[in-house]
């Protein structure tokens, strides 16, 4: 029960946002109320229930609070009506007249009536009781003059046809077409649309009930005394309250049906196994005040940005106090975007310059936490549309989350291709940017299996590599094996890749390399994205020989005008299998562009030349002919290599360089 705990009381250190609508994604809402994403009619009453005007509501302003109970909270398929806010099932006794087609039957207290008695008579029953509230009664003297479809149309917010019937469609003049058949053309029309209220009392700047903080208190305090007579121990608290019958759904989106703790019955029978009793007292039992309020915070924490979604997997973290924290699951570019912390792009050190920026962004947000304000992540994924479990869940103290997520992007820095959003221009457009920093799991389950499979089997392996991740970024665990193997064969199939994919995927599996071996307690090694130009190990070394020989050739290629791919290139598959063999392809493929470079860039080649010899003198006996598989070490060589050889071209040219040119002329 502690993630329960955890998100009362997160929802008790957040109450000053209780009912801001931000960006119209789900509020932290009021005890007893739901929110819907489209509410469609504004309907305008005095304070003494009387018809003013009608205005159909933008959908920029559609999302509403609304006052619910258990019953219509959960309701599906069966009648239940909401106590204020509803459809024109319910506050509408003509509905089926005006061409309504759902059911208008429902039971109350084993008795068979319509819809509209029903939330007629739940409406009569608040305003009898001591909680009442003179905006409520208002409502609830127009409803019970039952004419509220007529006021529509004759206010020219509803349109009928010949029969007196609301229009499915726009029967009229094309140019100009009603904005009702607009905000309700994905709802089932006019006669499905959803009423929210406003009462006019002078000296009252807040007409909307929906926003109406003492309206929402008026229904808080009249459903908590219903509720009283089902008392019990609350296993989350401690404390003596009302026990809920039903738990909330729609916790991920507006259309979740899914629910965490799944509501008990004493009709249709869901199975309970050896639990008998309607209110699960026999096990163990919540609170309706702490699952509203744990619902409540989990629905508000997840459409906020710190929650990440795929498909039906969500994974959000936050701090109980409130506070800010860094999104476990981005790349270091986002993270250090999202706080203004300076993002360079790489310019050949050893990650020096990362380091810096990332303690200077963990230390920000450790004057901001401190070190014992508690930190969450929970991971949500269901299997089936009513079931919802959760996969991961951590608590963890403020310095313990952000020694975590430092050391996750200090293990896999590395030079990363990254595409953004340009703005600048008219256009929208991507721009590719190379910075230093840690990829983000969805981009290495995208490295891993490719985009170029079923986008069902796609959802669930980047599903999967994302729930075998966290551990690592949250726990400090290894990288799984597998996911760094499948990376770098994909990073060594170069000719099956795009350009761009095999960019990203290149810097991605070096990532996970590193990181591999940082993490790795029996076989611990380490590496620098600077080049390391003393380290001896075969795997690596030729790799930085396939890096010159590309630049090499490459060089050649554009001197001659020609546009290709180059031999290093074509043959990296079979390179990465049988290097020593494949080396002597490669050499030979040099010897044509040599000859041409000897005539049109001879310093270079003089430099490029003394290169190779002087990695050739690093092998150790022995190694150079080794034919066997290289590991996933070449590619850090070759992407060392190739990001030094980079930095030298872009150089100017020095005194001693053209001393070169003139001798070998």
């Amino acid at each position: 029960m502690s993630w329960i705990q955890i998100l009362s009381n997160t929802y008790d250190n957040n109450s000053s946002y209780i009912g801001v609508m931000e960006d119209n994604a789900i509020p932290l809402l009021p005890i007893g109320h739901i929110t819907v994403k489209r509410a469609h009619v504004n309907v305008f009453l005095d304070r003494s229930g009387i018809f003013k005007r009608a205005t159909i509501i933008p959908e920029t302003e559609a999302r509403t609070i609304i006052p619910a109970t258990q019953e219509s909270e959960s309701r599906a398929s069966g009648p239940r009506p909401h106590a204020l806010t509803d459809r024109l099932q319910y506050l509408a006794p003509d509905y089926k007249d005006r061409g309504g087609k759902k059911s208008i039957k429902c039971k109350i207290e084993n008795t068979e009536t319509t819809c509209y008695e029903f939330y007629k008579k739940q409406l009569q029953n608040w305003c009898k009781s001591d909680y009442s509230h003179p905006k409520v009664r208002a409502v609830l003297s127009y409803i019970e003059k039952g004419c509220l479809i007529d006021d529509l149309l004759k206010a020219k917010v509803f349109f009928a046809d010949s029969n007196g019937k609301l229009q499915e469609k726009w029967e009229g003049t094309k140019d100009v077409v009603p904005a009702i058949f607009e905000a309700t053309k994905n709802s089932g029309g006019q006669i499905e649309s959803l009423i929210r209220w406003h009462v006019e009392i002078p000296g009252d700047p807040l007409s909307d009930l929906s926003k109406d903080n003492t309206v929402w208190n008026s229904w808080k305090s009249y459903y908590a005394d219903s509720l009283i007579g089902n008392a019990d121990i609350c296993f989350a608290t401690g404390e003596k309250k009302s026990i809920a019958e039903m738990h909330p759904r729609k916790i991920r989106n507006d259309g979740d049906g899914a629910k965490l703790i799944s509501s008990n019955d004493l009709s249709g029978f869901t199975f309970r196994g050896r639990f008998t009793d309607k209110y699960g007292k026999q096990a163990c039992g919540l609170s309706y005040e702490t699952t509203q309020k744990a619902h409540s915070a989990l629905r508000w924490l997840i459409g906020r940005k710190q929650a990440f979604k795929n498909g039906d997997q969500v994974i959000v973290s936050w701090a109980v106090s409130g506070k800010e924290i860094p999104d476990p699951l981005s790349n270091s570019y986002d993270l250090f975007a999202a706080d203004n912390v300076d993002s360079e792009d790489y310019q050949g050190d050893s990650g020096q310059g990362f380091a810096q920026r990332l303690k200077r962004y963990i230390a920000g947000y450790s004057a901001k936490l401190g070190s014992t304000n508690n930190i969450v992540v929970l991971g949500l994924d269901s299997a089936s549309p009513g079931r919802l479990s959760i996969t991961f869940y951590r608590e963890l103290t403020g310095s313990e989350f952000l020694g975590r997520i430092e050391k996750w992007h200090s293990d896999l820095v590395w030079k990363q291709r990254i595409s953004i959003e340009d703005n600048t221009e008219e256009r929208k457009k991507q721009k590719i940017i190379w910075p230093v920093c840690a990829p983000a799991p969805k981009d290495i389950a995208q490295a891993t299996y490719g985009t170029r499979i079923d986008d069902k089997l796609k959802k669930a392996l980047k599903k999967a590599t994302i729930e075998r991740l966290l551990p690592c970024i949250i726990d400090g665990q290894p990288i799984p094996r597998d996911l760094v193997d499948s990376t770098i064969h994909r990073a060594c199939n170069r000719i099956g890749l795009e350009h761009w994919e095999w960019e990203k995927v290149l810097g991605i599996a070096c990532s996970l390399y590193k990181g591999y071996y940082l993490r790795n307690p029996k076989e611990k090694r380490s590496y620098f994205m600077a080049l390391e130009s003393d380290r001896t190990s075969r795997d690596y070394l030729y790799g930085r020989l396939l890096a010159v020989a590309e630049d090499i050739e490459k060089l050649a290629i554009n001197v001659g005008g020609e546009k290709r791919d180059t031999t290093a290139s074509k043959l990296m598959q079979r390179f990465a299998d049988r290097p020593f063999s494949t080396w002597k392809t490669i050499e030979l493929a040099l010897t044509s562009y040599k000859t041409r470079l000897q005539s049109k860039r001879p310093g270079y080649l003089y430099q490029k030349k003394d290169l190779l010899d002087k990695i050739h003198t690093l092998f150790l006996p022995g190694d150079y002919e080794n034919d066997t598989h290289l590991s996933g070490e070449f590619l850090l060589g070759y992407h060392c290599q190739r990001e030094a050889l980079k930095l030298q071209n872009e150089k100017p040219e020095t005194e001693e360089e053209s001393a070169v040119e003139k001798i070998t002329e």
